[in-house]
């Protein structure tokens, strides 16, 4: 087998293998032919972009071995299976366990053709998306804050707009929106060499806040032994995240706008000025200026707060992007721990398109580890009670749509090119089913 084959066949029976490979080979495929399964898994890889066309019922080792074998190295390498018409049953429950397709014997040679030509071409796309996201940086912005919908691509291009720039940024968001990692992205795309402080306002007791962010020197207040640098002289030569700002008390919320001011600070119990270079990044869910209106919040700080706003999507707001996070979170809590990642299939992502997700993208985040922990199971479809053919096939389709969409990072032409339809068909499918599609009519 070598690396640019495009077709791997296998049947223990000599005058079928040898006819199917002839018939490949006459359209220009690279086939590499075996009459067992383990001379066929010799050499495959998990970067492989061969298909994989298999007879069912083998000696030794048979068409659900090498499914088995197969996924074990890549789930996803298209298996396209060949079956008597007994074997019809039976190879319909390996479609449920992710088998490409599956023809029956003897195989029409147009349809056999056209079914591993379209494997193939999925194959390629699928291999050739993989190298394009190992190609991204490891900490580029798209590996950082992932998506695909019109809202993170907006938000993406805000942010590297003014990262690095010599202002403070007030992030706002849901809970579980990402404001952290937002801000953990500008300090790290700013080219700041300091660290990055994180302070969250509302976790730290009142009494306790000034004392924390400012420091203080030996003696300042009973029990304060020592003297002890705080948050903000801490992140001297980097970036201070301050989350909850909402939750700051009045007066360090004085102390903190001259800071923002004159960029100098006093710890408690000392005189002395200290200056300090860094960027304040602050976050909040609430609005700010509709807490000052009600004096909960200082007016003044909140307009010196607000010059360079960044307001993060809620996940309801981010079409497409939920089956491509999943996949995400589902990975790297796979690989937390010591586990192969579970399969998930079109209708499952689309269970998970459908929920509402107040807890934004940290609620995802948390059933992709219940589910690799085997603690979540979402309903594989199957539909409502009384649900007409119309619905049950306009649900399928959002849920291929969805899947295909997720697995080719909302590329729109690879997916319409997998799906075998135009962009614009794509598009206004898209537009049926609420995944956007606004972009083209």
């Amino acid at each position: 087998m070598t690396a640019s084959t495009d077709i791997i066949l296998v049947d223990d029976d000599a005058n079928v293998l040898d006819a199917c490979r002839e018939l490949l080979e006459i359209e220009g495929f690279r086939v590499s032919a075996h009459g067992s399964v383990a001379a066929a898994l010799a050499g495959l890889a998990a970067d492989s972009e061969a298909v994989v066309v298999s007879d069912v019922r083998m000696p030794r080792q048979d068409g659900f071995d090498l499914i088995a074998a197969v996924q074990a190295i890549d789930r996803e390498i298209p298996i396209v299976l060949m079956t008597g018409h007994g074997d019809i049953p039976m190879a319909l429950r390996a479609m449920r366990d992710g088998v490409w397709d599956f023809l029956e014997k003897p195989a029409d040679p147009v349809h056999l053709i056209e079914t591993v030509r379209r494997a193939r071409d999925h194959r390629r796309l699928l291999v050739e998306n993989r190298r394009l996201r190992l190609s991204i940086a490891a900490d580029g912005w798209e590996a950082r804050l992932i998506g695909h919908s019109v809202p993170m691509v907006t938000l993406r291009e805000r942010l590297k707009r003014i990262a690095g720039a010599a202002t403070d940024i007030l992030v706002l968001g849901e809970t579980g929106t990402g404001k952290e990692v937002t801000a953990r992205a500008l300090h790290d795309f700013s080219g700041r060499k300091g660290r990055f402080v994180a302070v969250n306002c509302g976790a730290i007791p009142e009494t306790m806040l000034e004392s924390e962010l400012f420091g203080h020197e030996a003696g300042a207040f009973t029990g304060a032994k020592d003297k002890r640098i705080g948050k903000i002289e801490h992140a001297d030569g980097g970036t201070l995240f301050l989350d909850e700002i909402e939750s700051m008390p009045l007066p360090a919320q004085v102390r903190l706008l001259r800071v923002l001011q004159e960029r100098v600070i006093e710890r408690l119990g000392s005189n002395d000025e200290v200056a300090v270079d860094l960027q304040v990044v602050a976050a909040t869910k609430a609005d700010l200026h509709q807490l000052a209106r009600q004096g909960k919040f200082r007016e003044d700080l909140a307009y010196r707060l607000d010059i360079a706003r960044v307001e993060l999507p809620a996940l309801s707001a981010r079409r497409g992007d939920v089956a491509l996070l999943f996949r995400h979170f589902l990975d790297l809590a796979a690989r937390r721990q010591g586990r192969a990642a579970p399969h998930v299939d079109a209708v499952f992502l689309a269970d998970l398109d459908r929920r509402n997700w107040p807890g934004n993208v940290r609620e995802l985040r948390n059933v992709a580890e219940r589910h690799v922990l085997g603690l979540e199971e979402l309903p594989a479809g199957g539909g409502a009670a009384g649900e007409t053919l119309e619905a049950r096939m306009d649900r399928v389709e959002r849920a291929i749509l969805v899947d295909s969409l997720a697995e080719q990072d909302g590329r729109i032409g690879a997916t319409a090119e997998m799906l075998g339809i135009s962009r614009k068909t794509l598009y206004l499918k898209m537009r049926k089913h609420g995944l956007g599609g606004d972009e083209e009519v």
